[in-house]
C-alpha cells in the first residue's frame, strides 16, 4: 500500500502535489548516468548534466518519492552557510580556500533563485536574509563575536540593535541581532516537486518505489533490478547507512519541526516579520525559523536523540519532548502565539559525517561520485554539489571543481556503542550549555568545547 507522503511535513501537504508515485524501476537498465536518491542532490547533479548534455542517458532512482526526505522537510533557507567552519577549512586548505568558499555559497544562493525563476518553479522563495538573535547577555556576546569574525573576512553581516531588529521583527527580550542578507526563505517542496518535473522535461527518467540496495561500480542493485552505467551518483543524505556498506559514513541526526496555522491580522501585525527574514538565535543547539508564504510561522530545531545502529525509522520523527520544547521556545520568543493552533509537527533525519565537513567528489577510475554530509545546511549546498559533480563528470576544470570540498573524504564513524555514545553526549553537552547560560548569564565553556570539536566554530 503507499505511504500518505503528506502526512511526512506541513510541506509536502502543502505542497499543491498529489504525491502520486511515479513508476518503479521495470527491470534491469543501461544509462549513461544513474543517480540514487530523488532528493536535491540528486535532482541538481541531473538538472546540471541535462542541461550541460542533452544527449545523456540519465536516471534517478528513488526509493520512496521526490522529495520524501530531507528536500521535503527541511526549514526552507537556502542559506550561504556551509556546515564546516571556515578555521578547519583554513587549516587544511588554507585562508584563499576558505574565501573561494564563502564566495561560491553566496553566490549559490542567487544561482538558485535564478534557476527557480527561469524554470517557472513557485517556490515561494524571498531573499529576506537571516537575523541571528541575541536572548541573552550570553548569546550576545557570541553573536557580537561572529558579527566582528565576519567583518574580518569580508562579510555583510552587521549588528542591530533592539530597536533596529524591532522594524523588521518584534521578538521578546531580544538584545540585538546580527543580519547578514546571504538567506532565502522558501518552500522545501514545491522547490524540490517542481525541480522533478523540470528534470523529467529535459528528459531524465525517475524512478520511483524503487529502493537502492547497493551501489558498485558500474552498477546500482534495487529491489527492481541492476541499473548499470558508467557513471554512478550517490545523493542519499540521511539514508546512506541503509547502503550495503555504508552503515558509518554518514549518521543520520534527527531534526524537527512544528508549524502553526496562519496567523490572523492582529499577531501579523504585532510581530511584523514582513521581510520573510529567516531566523535563529546564538543558543547552542540550534534553532531555525521562517514565516511563511501563507502567513505561519515555521519553527525547528535540534535535540532529538540519536538512534542506535544509525536505524531510520518513521516513528523517530515525532518526539513529544522536542515538540514541546519547540513550542515553549517558539512562545518564548513570540508570546502573542499563545492559543495559536500548531497544525503540523514532523522530523526527519539529516546527514553529519564524523568530521562535521560536507564533500563532493567524482572518481573517475571507479565511475563513484557522491555529494553530501550537509549537517541540516543543505538547500543551498545541494545546487552546488550538483553543479559540481556535472563539471566533474564531463571533465570541466572550473572555479567550483577546485573548491576545497571536492575530493574531501571524512574519516568513517566509530562503530556502536561508541557513536551512540558520542552524538548523544555532544547533543546533551548544548542543551545543558545551554542551560547554564540562561542560568549564569555568562558565555558556556562546554558548549564552546563542543563546537569546537566538532568544526562548527
Amino acid at each position: 500500500m503507499t505511504k500518505d507522503y503528506r502526512r511526512y511535513s506541513y510541506w509536502l501537504d502543502s505542497c499543491g502535489d498529489d504525491l502520486t508515485p511515479r513508476e518503479p524501476l521495470p527491470g534491469d537498465r543501461d544509462l549513461d548516468v544513474a543517480i540514487v536518491g530523488g532528493g536535491y542532490t540528486g535532482l541538481w547533479t541531473a538538472y546540471y548534466l541535462a542541461r550541460s548534455d542533452p544527449g545523456l542517458r540519465i536516471g534517478v532512482v528513488e526509493r520512496d518519492v521526490c522529495g520524501f526526505g530531507a528536500s521535503g522537510r527541511n526549514g526552507g533557507w537556502c542559506s550561504a552557510l556551509f556546515a564546516a567552519s571556515r578555521q578547519r577549512i583554513v587549516a587544511a586548505h588554507g585562508r584563499d580556500a576558505a574565501v573561494a568558499m564563502d564566495k561560491e555559497m553566496r553566490a549559490t544562493v542567487d544561482e538558485v533563485a535564478r534557476v527557480v525563476a527561469e524554470e517557472g518553479i513557485e517556490a515561494d522563495l524571498c531573499k529576506g536574509g537571516t537575523l541571528t538573535l541575541a536572548t541573552s547577555p550570553a548569546q550576545a556576546a557570541r553573536v557580537r563575536a561572529e558579527v566582528a569574525e565576519e567583518a574580518a573576512w569580508g562579510g555583510d553581516h552587521v549588528w542591530l540593535e533592539p530597536h533596529e531588529v524591532e522594524r523588521r521583527v518584534r521578538v521578546a527580550s531580544c538584545l540585538g541581532a546580527a543580519y547578514t542578507s546571504h538567506c532565502a526563505a522558501l518552500h522545501p517542496a514545491r522547490l524540490v516537486r517542481g525541480l522533478a518535473r523540470v528534470v523529467e522535461g529535459l528528459g531524465v527518467t525517475i524512478y520511483e518505489q524503487t529502493p537502492a540496495l547497493a551501489l558498485h561500480e558500474g552498477r546500482v542493485e534495487t529491489a527492481r533490478g541492476t541499473v548499470k552505467a558508467p557513471v554512478v551518483v550517490r545523493a542519499t543524505e540521511g539514508y546512506t547507512p541503509s547502503l550495503a556498506g555504508q552503515r558509518r559514513v554518514l549518521a543520520p541526526v534527527y531534526s524537527l519541526m512544528i508549524v502553526t496555522e496562519p496567523l490572523d491580522d492582529g499577531r501579523r501585525e504585532t510581530i511584523g516579520w514582513e521581510g520573510r527574514e529567516t531566523l535563529t538565535d546564538g543558543r547552542h543547539l540550534i534553532i531555525y525559523a521562517q514565516r511563511t508564504a501563507d502567513g505561519r510561522i515555521a519553527f525547528g530545531g535540534r535535540g532529538a536523540p540519536y538512534h542506535f545502529g544509525s536505524r531510520i525509522e518513521d516513528r523517530f520523527d515525532l518526539d513529544d519532548r522536542v515538540f514541546g520544547e519547540l513550542q515553549r521556545v517558539l512562545l518564548q520568543l513570540f508570546p502573542v502565539l499563545q492559543g495559536v493552533r500548531i497544525t503540523h509537527r514532523w522530523g526527519g533525519p539529516l546527514g553529519v559525517p564524523r568530521d562535521w565537513f560536507p564533500s563532493v567528489g567524482f572518481d573517475r577510475r571507479t565511475g563513484m561520485a557522491w555529494a553530501g554530509g550537509y549537517v541540516g545546511d543543505g538547500v543551498a549546498t545541494t545546487n552546488l554539489a550538483g553543479r559540481t559533480i556535472a563539471d566533474l563528470v564531463l571533465e570541466r576544470d572550473t572555479d567550483i571543481t577546485r573548491l576545497p570540498w571536492v575530493g574531501h573524504r571524512s574519516p568513517r564513524w566509530e562503530p556502536e556503542p561508541l557513536r551512540f555514545i558520542g552524538i548523544n553526549a555532544a547533543l546533551k553537552a548544548m542543551e545543558m550549555a545551554d542551560a547554564a547560560e540562561l542560568r549564569t548569564g555568562r558565555p558556556s565553556r562546554r558548549g564552546s568545547f563542543v563546537r569546537r570539536l566538532i568544526g562548527a566554530g
